[in-house]
């Protein structure tokens, strides 16, 4: 019995040892889960001052709950969304770190504008067909006018001695983009206000449906020949290139987050931008009534502001580091994924749910997106910058902003008299 004791002590003494082993790794193992997530949150929202602006969107819901001034609830909202826009901008940078500059390029565009694509499909389930188009309207001339503007302006005032450039074959190809965009809008406002409709009522509304499935597959071969171009040298992403001067370390940037922090970050952001985005949609009409501004000025010019925050941040921050091609990459590149994926896009979903969203954003703002990309396409045409030129695109842009806040749209009942 003494040899059976033996061992079945020992049996026990065994477990008894194991068990503080099991507790200790799984005790450290949540501990090092803990740390990463408390990690993860302070880089993510203590690092930035622009941060100090998330408390609104929370503030904005509790004053819909217990007073439901629409007014206030607009403007808390807006300044809820413009830290998160700037966030979902810094968690896509952060996962191109890791998919590669080209990829990372375009995933920036597409995040960088997942800000108004949400809004936009809150506006359309709502009906709200004109906020929708005159939002991703107001984002094109945001990009190409203020965002490419400060760029250029704090570009040239930083580096005063120096003059900027960038590769002008990019800058040519993102004009002809537009054009192209500028065409597929051009001609269903034309159909309408001549009265030359072939089925009226039913043209415009198949011309736009046609045009913008066209837009949707010559983006797709913008893409492809993005992706697969980069044997050319001459379309080399800009971060690609190596300053043999610079030592090619000091520059040399890492992520902040890992991969998996940067996909998860990416979805809880997008997640409640979609929550601020119905509380801003649903409350546009009664803020316009409640602060006396048309809605063509709120959809036009506050919302694309809001949109932007982090393509504003980015093309600012390179223009100043000298890396023009980037800023260059993020204005004129969110502007074409605009014009040629989001408005066609919208067109398609439309066309999905039943909603008779066209291409015919009205004469009054069809012709300004004309003169944006004329005046842009010129600035751009010798492929050097300077803060002149920046000026220049920001003072348009005031006059743009101007005209919307003067202008009563014909389509919006609140806006008439």
């Amino acid at each position: 019995m003494e040899p059976q004791d033996e061992g079945h002590s020992g049996s026990v003494s065994t477990k008894r040892n194991m068990f503080p082993v099991k507790a200790v790794v799984e005790f450290w193992g949540k501990k090092y889960i803990w740390s990463t997530v408390i990690t993860s949150i302070k880089i993510a929202f203590l690092s930035d001052k622009i941060n100090l602006l998330i408390p609104f969107g929370p503030l904005a819901i509790l004053v819909d709950y217990f007073t439901g001034h629409h007014g206030w609830v607009f403007f808390l909202s807006l300044l809820g969304i413009i830290p998160l826009a700037e966030r979902l901008g810094w968690a896509t940078e952060q996962l191109a770190f890791y998919t590669g500059p080209t990829v990372g390029g375009l995933l920036n565009a597409t995040f960088g504008n997942a800000t108004e694509l949400i809004i936009s499909m809150y506006a359309m389930k709502h009906g709200m067909l004109r906020v929708v188009q005159q939002s991703l309207l107001g984002s094109i001339l945001s990009n190409m006018l203020l965002v490419l503007g400060c760029a250029f302006f704090c570009g040239g005032i930083v580096h005063p001695n120096k003059q900027q450039v960038f590769n002008k074959s990019n800058a040519v190809m993102s004009s002809g983009l537009l054009l192209m965009a500028v065409m597929g809008l051009l001609f269903p406002a034309v159909l309408h206000f001549t009265h030359t409709e072939l089925h009226f009522g039913k043209s415009e509304l198949a011309l736009s449906r046609f045009s913008s499935c066209i837009m949707l597959v010559a983006y797709c071969g913008y893409i492809f020949f993005q992706l697969t171009s980069q044997r050319n040298n001459s379309y080399t992403p800009i971060m690609e290139e190596t300053n043999p001067d610079d030592g090619g370390s000091d520059d040399e940037e890492s992520p902040d987050i890992s991969k998996y922090e940067s996909v998860i970050w990416l979805s809880i952001l997008t997640l409640v931008i979609s929550v601020l985005s119905e509380y801003l949609v649903n409350t546009i009409e009664g803020a316009s009534v409640a602060m006396n501004i048309p809605i063509a000025f709120i959809s036009v010019i506050l919302l694309p502001i809001v949109g932007n925050a982090a393509e504003h941040a980015s093309a600012i921050i390179f223009a100043v580091k000298d890396k023009l091609d980037i800023s260059l990459g993020v204005a004129i590149g969110s502007s074409t994924q605009i014009s040629m994926f989001a408005i066609p896009f919208c067109v398609v979903v439309g066309w999905i749910m039943g909603r008779p969203l066209d291409l015919n954003f009205q004469l009054f703002e069809t012709a300004t997106l004309i003169m944006t990309v004329l005046v842009v396409a010129f600035m751009l045409q010798d492929g050097t910058s300077n803060y002149f030129k920046g000026l220049m695109l920001v003072f348009c842009y005031l006059i743009v902003g101007a005209s919307f806040f003067v202008h009563v749209d014909p389509q919006s009942i609140q806006d008439k008299p």
